[in-house]
């Protein structure tokens, strides 16, 4: 009876195996979806940094700078959900060769302007006021999660279209989806800004205008395994 038992788990586990490892026909393709559009909105991310020998005026010093630019940015009439403080650090750097301490202040603001005639006006501002390290200027649109999603249903279509004419060939159809891979990344334009150089145009009498804006692309990326019937 043991052995009848045995074997009769053996042929089970031995069915179960092959029909584990049946393969299943496939054609597998990448698809890519694009939509394009002219940004609403852009996000700076600004920093006031202010080194020196003494922690307590150094960070007085940086404090100060940093609150005549939140009064600035308050007198550009951007609301106040729109912009935050994201980091403040103060930090000591020893200088082996002297051995001397010195210390570094940072805070950095992070605003969303939905104005974009108000761009130029604000970095020279933010500059005058104290802002001496622009980490990021990312031009976004607010319908960004709609035009991901928009994106997304062109680049399966894509996927689709591919498959149909590679099996369209061979006198074959596609069936269902078996597996779909999401490969997108997310990238937004920065434009080439040096905000420390404004003061180098006015003084040459140049213009204040460094927008060329132009339109942002949200592109969605998948890899898609088809079954062929």
């Amino acid at each position: 009876m043991k052995k009848l038992v045995l074997f009769l788990t053996i042929m089970f586990m031995t069915m179960s195996y092959g029909q584990e490892t049946k393969q299943i026909p496939l054609i597998n393709v990448n698809g890519e979806g694009k939509v394009k559009v002219a940004p609403d909105q852009v996000c700076i991310s600004a920093t006031v940094e202010t080194k020196g020998n003494n922690a307590k005026d150094v960070k007085k010093q940086n404090d100060e700078k940093m609150d005549a630019v939140l009064k600035f940015i308050k007198k550009m009439n951007i609301p106040t959900a729109d912009f935050k403080t994201k980091q403040v650090a103060l930090n000591p750097q020893y200088d082996y060769e002297k051995k001397k301490t010195s210390y570094n202040a940072t805070q950095t603001v992070e605003i969303v302007v939905k104005d974009l005639s108000k761009y130029d006006e604000l970095m020279e501002g933010l500059v005058q006021q104290g802002i001496n390290r622009i980490d990021r200027v990312s031009f976004e649109s607010s319908k960004e999660a709609q035009l991901q999603a928009e994106a997304r249903k062109l680049a399966m279509k894509d996927a689709k279209a591919k498959a149909e004419d590679y099996v369209s060939v061979l006198g074959q159809k596609i069936g269902k989806a078996f597996t779909i891979s999401d490969n997108s990344q997310v990238y937004r334009p920065q434009p080439v800004y040096a905000a420390m150089r404004m003061k180098e145009a006015d003084s040459a009498g140049a213009s204040n205008e460094t927008l060329a804006i132009g339109e942002i692309e949200i592109t969605a990326n998948v890899s898609v395994s088809f079954i062929l019937d």
